[in-house]
C-alpha cells in the first residue's frame, strides 16, 4: 500500500501532515510507502529531512491567497493535475489525503481522476476555500474544531499533532526542559510562540514586556524565529525576567511543558495547546484567507481555553499576562477547559481511516 499525503505552504499544513505520517508509522506501514507532495517551500525542507519521500510539483501561479477564479486558472490547474496523475500512477499510490492549502486542488482532481480514495484535513476553525471545493470529492473531511461548518462528510477527529504530544506528560517533562532553559526556583514561566518563523509583531510586543516589566518575577521562553534572534538578543530585560531566546526549537514538548501560560499566534499552535492542556493568550494573525486564524483563537476563547487579544491591541499584553500568571485558579480552569476540547490522538485516527481506506 503506498499513501500520499500533499501539503505546501506554511507549518500550519506541513507539520500536521507530518504527523499523520508519524501516525501511519505507528500503525505498522513502512515509511517506504508514505509519499508527501507539495511545492518548494517548507514541505520541500521538511520532509526530506525527515526521512521521508518528497515528491515536487510546479504550483507557479496558485497563489496561497486562493481564489475561485485562481483555482479555475486551466494553465495553472491542469499542468499540476497531469503532473500529480504521473506521479500517483508511478507510484502506485491507494490512498491521497489533502491538508487543504493551494494544493489540495490539483491533488484531488488527480485522485478523482484515477478513482482513488480521497480524504481532505482541515486545520482551521473556517473552512479554507481548497477544502470547500474539494470536499464533495472526499471520502471524509477530518476537522479540527467541532463547529467547523460548510464541508459535507465532515468529521471532528482534531488537528493532528506530532508524536511527542500523543502521551503528553508535563509533570516528568518539566525538569528537564526548565534545565533546559536555565530556569532555576519556582518562577512563573511564560512560553513564547509566533510560528514556525517567529511574529515580528509578537516578537517587539514581548520585547516591550519583558524591558519594562512590572510584575512578579517570571520566566519567559520566546521562541523567536531564527531570522528575529539576533534583534532579540539586543534587547535587555528587566531585573526581575528570565529571558531565554531560541531561534528555533525542535523540542517543542519541552517547551509546552514548562510553560504555565503560553502568548501565540493562533494557526497550528491550538493544536498543540490543546493536546498539552495550555492556557494561551492568542493574537491572531490578520493574513492569509478567510481570517482563519481569528476564528481558531475566538473557538479557544469561547470555551474559556484562552484569551484573545488583537493585532490592534496588543500594547495590553503586559498587563493581561501580569494578570492571568498571578491567577492560579483561572490559569487551572483554562488548562481544564483546553483539556476538555484536546483530541491528541488525531494523527492516528486519520492514519487509521487511510489504511482502511486502502484495504
Amino acid at each position: 500500500m503506498t499513501f500520499l499525503i500533499a501539503a505546501a505552504g506554511t507549518g500550519g499544513h506541513v507539520f500536521p501532515g507530518l504527523a499523520v505520517g508519524e501516525g501511519l508509522l505507528s500503525l505498522g506501514i513502512p515509511q517506504s510507502d508514505i509519499v508527501y507532495l507539495g511545492g518548494d517551500r517548507l514541505e520541500a525542507e521538511v520532509y526530506p529531512a525527515e526521512g521521508y519521500r518528497f515528491v515536487k510539483v510546479e504550483l507557479a501561479g496558485l497563489k496561497r491567497s486562493l481564489t475561485i477564479d485562481n483555482a479555475r486558472i486551466p494553465g495553472v490547474v491542469m499542468r499540476a493535475r497531469r503532473d500529480i496523475v504521473a506521479e500517483m500512477v508511478a507510484s502506485r499510490v491507494d490512498v491521497v489525503l489533502g491538508m487543504g492549502g493551494y494544493v489540495t486542488i490539483p491533488v484531488a482532481m488527480a485522485a478523482r481522476k484515477l478513482r482513488l480514495p480521497f480524504f481532505n484535513a482541515e486545520q482551521n476553525a473556517e473552512a479554507g476555500l481548497a477544502n470547500r471545493v474539494t470536499a464533495r470529492w472526499a471520502r471524509a473531511t477530518f476537522l479540527s474544531f467541532q463547529e467547523t461548518g460548510g464541508l459535507p462528510k465532515g468529521v471532528w477527529v482534531g488537528n493532528p499533532v506530532r508524536e511527542p504530544f500523543w502521551e503528553f506528560d508535563r509533570a516528568s517533562l518539566r525538569p528537564e526542559g526548565r534545565a533546559r532553559y536555565g530556569i532555576t526556583g519556582e518562577l512563573p514561566i511564560v512560553g513564547v510562540f509566533g510560528g514556525s518563523l517567529g511574529s515580528g509583531l509578537v516578537n517587539e510586543a514581548v520585547a516591550r514586556m519583558v524591558s519594562g516589566w512590572q510584575g512578579p518575577p517570571v520566566a519567559v521562553v520566546h521562541l523567536t524565529g531564527e531570522r528575529h534572534l539576533e534583534t532579540m538578543e539586543g534587547v535587555d530585560a528587566g531585573p526581575d525576567v528570565h529571558w531565554a531566546r531560541i531561534g528555533f526549537e525542535e523540542r517543542m514538548d519541552l517547551f509546552y511543558a514548562v510553560s504555565d501560560l503560553v502568548v501565540a499566534r493562533a494557526g497550528g499552535a491550538v493544536a498543540e495547546l490543546t493536546a498539552t492542556a495550555t492556557p494561551s493568550v492568542l493574537v491572531p494573525g490578520q493574513f492569509g484567507s478567510g481570517g482563519h486564524q481569528t476564528q481558531n483563537a475566538r473557538a479557544l476563547e469561547k470555551v474559556g481555553a484562552g484569551v484573545v487579544v488583537t493585532e490592534e491591541s496588543i500594547g495590553d499584553l503586559p498587563g493581561l499576562v501580569t494578570e492571568l500568571i498571578a491567577d492560579l485558579t483561572r490559569l487551572r480552569a483554562m488548562a481544564d477547559a483546553t483539556n476538555a476540547i484536546a483530541k491528541p490522538d488525531a494523527a492516528r485516527t486519520i492514519a487509521r481511516a487511510m489504511i482502511g481506506a486502502a484495504k
